[in-house]
């Protein structure tokens, strides 16, 4: 089961890292992002009214797993003799800016995923769609412009209709 599960994360990272190396040949003319003939809307400005917001929930129900800095657990790749795994950063440094929006939104609801063995709670009973969208803001401003454009760019063509 780790040998598939290093498999599947591999590929993952290798695909994630072409994926990023096109989209900064493309960006970086200046020119629209278009990925399978649909083009991509431009990077949105980040609200500072909702990223000071976010900070403020980010603060109460995610810091004392996740950081106060974002950084996570300082061995957050390993897995802890229960098989999970522990709190990965939200910086620069993790891996949250590999991911659309939806599937963020989703994890923070929902809670992490049980077949990793995550130990994430659920926050839907805790805090609204807009709320966790906060914090979310919240977690994209302390990401570098690389880590925000390629986040737009998953988000921009996984979460379509």
């Amino acid at each position: 089961m780790q040998r598939r599960e290093f498999r599947i994360g591999l590929i993952l990272l290798v695909s994630a890292g072409a994926a990023l190396l096109l989209f900064q040949r493309t960006s970086s003319t200046g020119r629209p992002v278009v990925i399978n003939d649909t083009a991509a809307p431009p990077v949105p400005t980040l609200d500072l009214d909702r990223v000071e917001y976010g900070e403020s929930l980010y603060t109460q129900y995610c810091a004392g797993c996740h950081g106060a800095n974002l950084e996570g657990a300082a061995d957050w790749k390993q897995r802890l003799p229960d098989g999970s795994l522990p709190p990965p950063p939200h910086d620069s440094s993790g891996h949250t800016w590999h991911h659309p929006d939806s599937l963020l939104v989703g994890i923070i609801a929902n809670g992490g995923d049980p077949a990793y063995n995550s130990k994430m709670p659920a926050f839907k009973e805790k805090l609204h769609d807009d709320q966790i969208r906060a914090i979310l803001e919240f977690m994209k401003s302390k990401w570098g412009d690389q880590e925000r454009e390629f986040q737009w760019w998953i988000t921009a063509t996984q979460d379509q209709p």
